[in-house]
């Protein structure tokens, strides 16, 4: 028996596929396919919370700039050198800081890796239609689509 993908709830096998509390053998798989189904709480909070942490990581570039050209416009009532020791803190500051992307950049790419909406798996199983696992992690599903995908053709070239 070859084990093709095995998590908390799901487990696929060359002998078959184990959802909950729901099994189905391979060899009464006649299809397997995708399908998109419908858009949950979670997901729309991880699309809203994505572009609310895109909005908060533009937000501050922004706001430099606007600062930098407001120092350039006080040049004639301040003088450069207050101005450029200004600037060249602020510069030496951001890139001290820069490091400190990494945490709010990576939520941000874990929140495309799980996509942006539900992802439903069907096999056809003695001429029925199953739905078999509903998730919105788009990766998780991609890797137990794939997985179940590997069984079915292995019993097929198998046969």
């Amino acid at each position: 028996m070859a084990l093709y993908y095995r998590d908390d709830v799901v487990q696929v096998t060359s002998e078959s596929i184990r959802v909950g509390g729901l099994a189905v053998a391979i060899a009464d798989v006649t299809y397997v396919w995708h399908a998109k189904g419908r858009t949950t709480l979670a997901v729309r909070g991880r699309v809203l919370g994505r572009g609310v942490l895109v909005l908060l990581l533009s937000l501050p570039p922004l706001v430099a700039v606007v600062c930098a050209l407001s120092l350039a416009w006080s040049v004639p009532d301040r003088g450069w050198v207050p101005v450029l020791i200004t600037l060249v803190a602020c510069v030496v500051l951001a890139l001290a800081l820069t490091p400190f992307l990494e945490i709010p950049l990576g939520w941000l790419d874990r929140s495309y890796e799980r996509g942006n909406r539900v992802h439903e798996l069907w096999v056809q199983a003695h001429g029925r239609e199953v739905l078999l696992l509903r998730t919105p992690d788009a990766l998780r599903f991609g890797q137990i689509y794939r997985a179940v995908q590997r069984a079915v053709e292995q019993y097929g070239d198998h046969r």
